[in-house]
């Protein structure tokens, strides 16, 4: 997908014609910045450099950089929401699927990719009292998981994987709450074996 950039010093390079860039790398280079620094300590400027693109073209693309946060924020769900459902696909029962979607938060929570840290976990700190729109997307975000976590535990109660006593419901929001926490504690450099040592804790739950 791609944006004209229409800013005057480009117009000039490219002889009056809009160089055009790439939309989606752009929004991946901006959603790192947001993930490490947080909303509200990235600049413009940060923005510029890590997307490659002039702050006069990052205004006229997104209008502003709570218009650059919300694509980027919309695309890093689009990405994780697609992978996340690859790995629960690739499970046979309810309680393996439940696990799978642990897992998914466990890895990215330790390393390299634990320090980067969540947009959307970011994103919920940085909003939630001062922006109530995009306070909402997180609000969303957080919705759907702890929805789709329901429906796993649901499963696995209709396959006898998941015994039937345990509460669908209040198991998800536990898991909501475990999960995006491990995006926190990742920051900190915890490592693997510790992070899986806590989701096999958290399976307990479903026993």
């Amino acid at each position: 997908m791609t944006v004209a950039n229409l800013t005057s010093d480009e117009k000039n390079r490219s002889r009056g014609r809009p160089r055009e860039f790439d939309i989606d790398a752009a929004l991946d280079s901006a959603l790192r910045v947001f993930s490490e620094r947080g909303y509200h300590a990235t600049s413009i400027s940060e923005l510029s450099e890590a997307m490659g693109l002039a702050s006069g073209s990052i205004y006229k693309a997104f209008k502003d950089k709570r218009g650059v946060f919300v694509a980027a924020f919309a695309r890093y769900r689009q990405l994780g929401r697609r992978r996340l459902e690859a790995m629960i696909a690739s499970a046979d029962t309810g309680r393996e699927k439940v696990f799978q979607m642990v897992m998914y938060y466990t890895e990215l929570s330790h390393g390299v990719a634990g320090r980067k840290g969540c947009l959307v976990v970011g994103g919920a700190n940085d909003f939630a009292l001062l922006d109530e729109e995009t306070a909402a997307h997180v609000a969303t975000a957080f919705a759907a998981d702890e929805k789709l976590m329901a429906d796993l535990i649901r499963i696995g109660q209709v396959d006898h994987t998941i015994p039937k006593t345990v509460d669908a419901d209040a198991a998800a929001l536990t898991f909501l709450c475990f999960t995006k926490g491990l995006r926190v504690i990742g920051k900190t450099g915890r490592s693997r074996q510790e992070m899986l040592a806590a989701a096999e804790a958290a399976m307990k739950l479903l026993t």
